[in-house]
């Protein structure tokens, strides 16, 4: 590298971090663009990819009408903020690219392009670990939405447990999260300030935990046994509904009726907050696209309003509802947000979404969309099953970003006191 080019990336990279300063978020998609996801290995994903492996953004356009799309790949900080690095820094070739993938829906009532962006790919290749958002842009270069992902090396050895609540008050309620980070024979400048972690129950940024110092060092371990700083509030398990088939109900799909599209119809959730806790089989908010008879199911699968009914005990005057999920990112946006109805006494939301098997939760929020986790309408019981994601960033103190060297994940299946 000339001493030239080290002093462009130089200035390049103070110009990010003082012209841009703001911690970046999503931006939610608009009404027409439905079942955002990222995919590996034929199957909806998580958000974290180990450095070099292939992954997928895939997204329904229910316009239909080939549009063309655009999209960029820009790193962040641990939290979030712009990167010190330049574009060519963390990217092999050049993004700003036109998404070239694409199929139109077939033998659907619902018209849609399904749209597909492979990574890496013949144009571009990520080659730094750390965090990314993906932003999609429409033929006027407005932007349509975004998702972040994060990119991690496997460095670092980080085994967790989870443990009970320590907190006699929150005993029954609370899943704490013990782990050490464990980094081997490599040296790492002052580690206990340099080594930040984010925290991740079932893979979702808006619940997140985020640079949690290390309790203590024995060795060349970092250890966390907190017992407030890595709690989380345990939840249920989550809600679900297959409609991949409309010629059949099932024990979560009351009726189907016909329309310009298919409606499904669901039974009525009941609030769970006070009763006993039970156990069935959940996926920890993801879904799964699939039409039962179709070859193809990511183009045949077909688009139905599904009816969701509430019966809540309490009627939140201050609070809002939100009908949530990996199939909507969580998105606390009023397409997803539950309606009152006085006459019935139940909330309700139809939403528009794509043929399978769905999870999805009741989340309660503040009126400035924060979540409600303490008094969740599902209620939160130490036994409920739930996956937790551990992220490992390290920038020493000579470096321009935050690597993430390290990746580790456990679940509360197995729960220790």
């Amino acid at each position: 590298m000339t001493k030239l080019y080290a002093f462009i990336l130089t200035i390049v990279g103070f110009a990010n971090i003082f012209g841009q300063s703001t911690i970046e978020q999503e931006i939610n998609p608009p009404y027409n663009i439905k079942t955002v996801s990222f995919h590996q290995r034929d199957s909806v994903a998580i958000p974290f990819f180990r450095l070099g492996d292939g992954f997928e953004l895939q997204f329904d356009d229910l316009f239909g009408n080939e549009a063309d799309y655009y999209y960029t790949i820009t790193q962040y900080t641990y939290d979030w903020k712009p990167t010190g690095l330049a574009k060519v820094e963390y990217l092999q070739g050049m993004d700003n690219q036109r998404i070239i993938t694409y199929e139109n829906s077939f033998n659907t009532l619902q018209l849609y392009s399904h749209y597909v962006q492979k990574f890496p790919n013949r144009f571009n290749q990520i080659t730094k670990s750390g965090n990314y958002i993906i932003k999609v842009f429409n033929d006027e270069r407005e932007i349509v939405f975004s998702r972040k992902f994060i990119i991690y090396e496997d460095i670092v050895n980080v085994p967790a447990v989870v443990r009970k609540s320590r907190n006699i008050e929150t005993i029954q309620e609370k899943q704490n999260l013990d782990f050490t980070i464990n980094l081997g024979e490599t040296t790492y400048q002052n580690p206990k300030q340099n080594v930040k972690v984010s925290i991740f129950q079932n893979a979702r940024f808006d619940t997140a935990k985020h640079n949690i110092a290390p309790q203590y060092t024995i060795g060349n371990e970092l250890v966390y046994r907190y017992n407030d700083e890595t709690q989380f509030w345990a939840g249920n398990e989550f809600w679900n509904f297959e409609n991949s088939t409309i010629r059949a109900t099932s024990n979560t799909v009351l009726k189907y009726t016909a329309g310009d599209i298919y409606n499904t119809h669901l039974y009525v959730n009941h609030e769970r907050k006070n009763k006993i806790y039970t156990f069935f089989p959940d996926i920890n908010g993801r879904f799964l696209v699939y039409n039962r008879g179709a070859e193809n199911s990511a183009i045949q699968a077909d688009y139905t309003w599904v009816y969701f009914t509430l019966d809540a005990a309490t009627t939140f005057t201050n609070n809002n509802i939100y009908v949530g999920g990996m199939f909507n990112n969580y998105a606390k946006t009023d397409e997803y947000k539950m309606e009152y109805n006085k006459e019935s006494g139940f909330y309700e939301k139809a939403i528009l979404m794509k043929q399978g098997f769905v999870n999805f939760e009741y989340t309660l929020t503040d009126k400035k969309g924060n979540v409600d986790s303490k008094n969740a309408i599902d209620g939160n019981f130490f036994q409920t099953e739930n996956t937790y994601n551990i992220i490992v960033y390290y920038r020493g103190n000579n470096d321009r970003y935050d690597r993430v060297i390290g990746y580790g994940t456990t679940s509360s299946k197995i729960i220790k006191n």
